[in-house]
């Protein structure tokens, strides 16, 4: 039974390795590197070609990648805005400021697919920052080929142990079977979970664009901060008047433009206000009373017709400005 189980897999392998690599970076929960660690102790005793495992990743790689990088190059800011909304890992849209991808650009496709829910932001999101094609491919070739050489070196230097696990687990049968599908559930319901608790967690009032309006109109000018990344600002340049440039590290330089005692309202382009609800939050922690985020965000107030400036490009040592 065990014989005939790895058997099977070594004649399917290779379509097993494209199909998992090209279903995971397409954005689906299905962790290919298990997939490409047996397939690299499949070509340790040559029932795999390493150069076919390789090479099928790779391409697996490339295909779905250039997928998303030109419906970002296509699509711009909405790509990005979909994917965080179907994300189950919310915080790597939240926090892409960490990554600063202004500075990186294609170079950050070098380290993505080790990072958990970058792979899929990546592609698109240099292609919304205008990368062009060569360098795409060259970077994300090389990042691939970085990300698959890992784990398939992983699976043949470990290849002894890895025969032992499968020959353990063809022998348990529909048993192991089980666990496996069982585990991968668990996998998604996890991150399902954390997604649930992450916007849970950032419920809190909101102030609607109407009552901004209306403050403004009425003099009482509250303090507006637009808290985007300098990425996202590169990909929609769309300001509220009058508001400060920040983002979601800038609590501090916040805390020193802003009075204590002042009314702000916080704004940003991602699903649920959540980098706006984040920083808002700290901010109240902080000793702020008055503080909301602005509900639909950049969007609800340009779709209601409110005034908008464009904004020059951020400078990079200036994390925290007023626009103009």
């Amino acid at each position: 039974m065990a014989h005939h189980i790895i058997e099977l897999i070594a004649q399917y392998g290779l379509l097993l390795v494209f199909i998992n690599v090209l279903v995971e970076q397409a954005g689906m929960p299905l962790p290919a590197v298990p997939t490409m660690i047996v397939a690299g102790a499949l070509a340790s005793t040559e029932r795999l070609p390493l150069a076919g495992v390789v090479a099928v990743a790779v391409f697996a790689c490339l295909l779905a990648d250039y997928a998303w990088y030109a419906a970002g190059r296509y699509f711009g800011g909405g790509v990005m805005r979909t994917l965080c909304r179907i994300s189950l890992s919310p915080d790597s849209c939240v926090k892409q400021s960490e990554l600063r991808f202004q500075r990186w650009r294609g170079g950050v496709l070098l380290l993505a697919k080790f990072v958990p829910g970058l792979s899929t932001v990546a592609p698109p999101l240099v292609g919304a920052m205008g990368l062009r094609v060569a360098p795409f491919v060259l970077f994300d070739g090389l990042g691939s080929l970085l990300w698959v050489g890992v784990a398939v070196t992983l699976g043949y230097v470990f290849a002894t142990q890895i025969d032992a696990l499968l020959e353990t687990l063809a022998n348990a049968g529909s048993v192991a079977l089980m666990l496996i599908v069982s585990l991968l559930a668990l996998y998604i319901v996890v991150k399902w979970w954390q997604r649930h608790r992450l916007i849970r967690a950032l419920r809190m009032a909101r102030i609607t664009v109407k009552e901004l309006n209306d403050a403004l109109a009425d003099g009482r000018k509250p303090a507006i901060v637009d808290v985007r990344s300098e990425a996202a600002r590169m990909l929609d340049s769309r300001i509220i008047p009058g508001a400060l440039l920040a983002d979601v590290n800038s609590v501090d330089l916040i805390v020193n433009a802003v009075p204590l005692d002042a009314e702000l309202v916080i704004y940003c382009t991602c699903p649920n206000e959540a980098s706006a609800a984040l920083v808002a939050k700290a901010l109240m922690s902080r000793g702020y009373k008055r503080v909301r985020p602005l509900l639909g965000g950049l969007d609800a107030w340009d779709e209601a017709g409110y005034p908008i400036h464009r904004a020059a490009a951020a400078n990079d040592d200036a994390v925290v400005s007023h626009a103009v």
